[in-house]
């Protein structure tokens, strides 16, 4: 069949229907909307698979989620707790309790609420905290509020550990009776920077000192938090995750406050019920574009790409990016499959210069089901940047067309080297990869997507994949080679940075591995000290996005292929954030 095409005006080309900007070449074109398609079918083509399954969310489960916690009289609840816990924030005097029930409203997932608040309070600590009466504090406040304040942007140095080592150097042993100082110690650890050799020298101690109480500790509700700390710290987890996991943890202590323990299941409630419209939204629009039925060669994974766009945007007014973001990742997703598995070298280059040209009228020289995909993303990022124009005026389209046309270039470096059987050196893979692993795509668009006001300064340094963009793209890509590179292998795909690294030093695979771990931690410091930057352009929502695209990447490729693999790690994620309310 035919593809036939349609203008939603009629008579105008793909570039005429407005042009603004600074860019002559930039143009804002309408929708096109393709009705039908056929596969182009050569059976001397040998295309590889992926064997992926089909999903286990179907569309009427998608659209049959609903959630009682709506309406006027939980809002108004909600707006009466939270009144209730600012008076609580107000009326706490001691310093450490202060510092404490910031930390649970943290823990607990509200701590959106009270922004301000929270600001005042830290303020006021790191005020303390550069004076001897702060630094006079016990193991516990001290590492306590030394996370708290660099979580938030303060530069807490961490030389205030010092008072905790012997004269031989090393952190006094005395120091393993004190489980909770330990664990926060553990946990202020994970924000080291570059250069900084106290709190390596922290995370090492108290790993294995923690460990070692763990075999004596009585006290189950801090075993809890402590083989849970040990499992992942706090600094790494997924905020939403972490919260629906705490309030269960919290709901269980003798001395949990029950006004904000009320809060915190109501509110992760309301807001999945948020999350559940976002998601039939873009559920709705998937299956208009076609591509899970005509490109059944890719990966259909709407609950999983739509995680990740909880995960690293979850505050519930960010509704809009949610959506953008959801889209944005099942478009990645499915492109990435079209030149990971299915594409020959010669498509391949045809639909990297189609991308490039951003011209409906040149993909007539693309098989069919390339042809779908090209339209399905010229008509997303064209209504995006319409949405954008009418909303802040601004033309967005050269940015868009720029990363999308950076990505498919970096697939088709990928491409060529595995049709030629080139190994890579790991710098060398390292610097396509941070490109072809998507982040500056997803970034870009959660930026241009949340942010109210955008400034030319934060789209033109967006452009350069600044450090912000560029550590989570690097850890994204390990954490995932990690997890996928022996299954990619075997179906066919280029070498990862695993086997790059054996191939270039003669190592071996348990070596390699360890080497990207290592990598990873070194990382995590340049991302934490770039994570509060005197001059940024960038907004600390975006900041805190960023850092998230890293702990989702964690969570989805901590035991396996989170994101291609339905397993029941995944299932259980799903049901607990978006399908089941926390019971009251």
């Amino acid at each position: 069949m035919a593809l036939k095409l349609f203008y939603t005006s009629k008579g105008l080309s793909n570039q005429s229907l407005f042009s603004v900007g600074t860019s002559g070449s930039a143009r804002i074109s309408q929708s096109v909307r393709c009705t039908s398609v056929t596969q182009h079918s050569d059976q001397s083509i040998v295309r590889r698979t992926g064997h992926y399954e089909p999903p286990i969310w179907k569309y009427d489960f998608v659209q049959s989620l609903t959630s009682n916690f709506v309406g006027e009289a939980y809002e108004r609840r909600a707006s009466e707790l939270k009144e209730d816990v600012k008076m609580l924030l107000e009326n706490v005097e001691d310093s450490l309790s202060k510092l404490e029930l910031v930390d649970k409203i943290e823990r607990l997932g509200v701590c959106y609420h009270f922004e301000n608040e929270i600001k005042r309070i830290l303020e006021s600590i790191y005020n303390k905290y550069k004076t001897d009466e702060w630094r006079d504090k016990d193991l516990y406040g001290l590492a306590l509020g030394f996370r708290l304040l660099r979580q938030h942007g303060y530069p807490a140095p961490e030389d205030v550990f010092m008072k905790f080592k012997d004269g031989s150097g090393n952190f006094k042993a005395c120091l393993c009776e004190d489980i909770e100082g330990l664990l926060c110690l553990y946990e202020a650890s994970h924000l080291s920077m570059e250069g900084e050799t106290i709190l390596d020298e922290a995370r090492d101690f108290t790993t294995k000192a923690l460990k070692e109480a763990l075999k004596r500790e009585t006290d189950q509700d801090l075993a809890k938090l402590v083989n849970h700390a040990l499992d992942e710290p706090l600094h790494w987890r997924v905020p939403r995750l972490e919260a629906r996991w705490f309030i269960d943890a919290y709901k269980k202590r003798l001395d949990a406050n029950p006004t904000l323990l009320e809060l915190a299941k109501l509110d992760f409630n309301m807001v999945q019920a948020t999350y559940q419209e976002d998601l039939k939204h873009v559920s709705r629009w998937w299956k208009t574009t076609g591509l899970a039925e005509k490109l059944s060669f890719a990966r259909d994974r709407l609950m999983e790409n739509f995680m990740w766009t909880v995960g690293y945007s979850f505050k519930p007014e960010f509704g809009y990016s949610r959506r953008i973001s959801t889209k944005v990742n099942l478009l990645i997703t499915t492109i990435d499959d079209v030149y990971d598995v299915y594409g020959t070298l010669e498509e391949l280059e045809l639909f990297t210069t189609v991308i490039e040209s951003w011209d409906v009228h040149q993909m007539e020289q693309l098989p069919d089901y390339m042809k779908i995909c090209f339209l399905a993303l010229h008509n997303f990022v064209n209504e995006m940047a319409y949405d954008i124009m009418k909303e802040q005026g601004l033309n967005i389209i050269p940015y868009l067309r720029k990363v999308w046309t950076d990505l498919c270039k970096a697939y088709l470096v990928e491409a060529k080297w595995y049709n030629s059987g080139y190994i890579p050196t790991l710098e060398e893979y390292m610097n396509n990869a941070c490109i072809s692993i998507s982040a500056p795509v997803m970034l870009t668009h959660s930026y241009l997507s949340t942010t109210d006001c955008i400034t030319k300064e934060a789209v033109e340094c967006l452009e350069k994949c600044p450090n912000i963009i560029r550590w989570p793209a690097v850890i994204l890509r390990l954490v995932d080679d990690l997890a996928t590179s022996s299954d990619e292998l075997k179906r066919g795909d280029i070498p990862k940075s695993i086997q790059c690294y054996m191939h270039e030093t003669g190592s071996s695979e348990e070596a390699a591995r360890e080497h990207v771990n290592y990598l990873i931690n070194e990382t995590w410091k340049k991302m934490n000290k770039d994570l509060a930057p005197a001059d940024s352009p960038f907004c600390r929502d975006f900041l805190q996005t960023a850092v998230n695209v890293i702990r989702m990447a964690l969570c989805i490729y901590g035991n396996g292929d989170g994101h291609a693999c339905q397993d029941s790690r995944s299932r259980s994620r799903v049901l607990s954030l978006l399908v089941d309310p926390i019971p009251f």
